[in-house]
């Protein structure tokens, strides 16, 4: 028996979230959620822990200017069925984006999350905003940006 045991953190171990501020123009949409969801979930830190929320608060800016490849913007579709027969509602990216601009980041982020109350809260740091204006610079977020390779460049 090996007497080196893995370090997990306590809810007390954990410091107080810093926010960052990602600008989504010309970003490619599926990309941009699986960085904007690591920081979320506190992949990117040190101290990451599966079962505690350890992420940090995320600011999305411009998020009418994000991008999709290829087709999807006519093609991609969100359903949702209302419950009643008949009552399967079809909507296209670009429907959806015109309606409400922060939907598609929302729910792309969304869907990489986990699906239970530690996933519902971890969501509850995200902001997103269709234009460039933000109500959040007493927080004074740091910007964020992901390369190529999907790694996380703070600062």
């Amino acid at each position: 028996m090996s007497k080196h045991k893995t370090w997990t953190a306590k809810a007390a171990d954990l410091q107080n979230s810093d926010w960052f501020v990602v600008d989504a123009t010309d970003q490619v949409l599926g990309r941009l959620a699986s960085g904007v969801a690591k920081v979320l979930r506190g992949k990117h830190k040190p101290t990451f822990t599966p079962h505690l929320n350890s992420g940090d608060h995320v600011i999305v800016i411009n998020a009418a200017r994000v991008k999709v490849t290829g087709t999807k913007g006519t093609t991609k579709e969100y359903t949702r069925y209302t419950g009643y027969p008949g009552g399967l509602r079809r909507r296209s990216l670009n429907t959806a984006q015109t309606i409400d601009p922060t939907f598609p980041i929302t729910n792309a982020v969304r869907g990489m999350l986990q699906h239970n109350t530690l996933g519902a809260d971890m969501l509850t740091r995200l902001r997103v905003y269709a234009g460039p204006d933000h109500g959040h610079t007493a927080q004074k977020p740091r910007p964020l940006t992901f390369d190529s390779k999907g790694e996380i460049k703070i600062g």
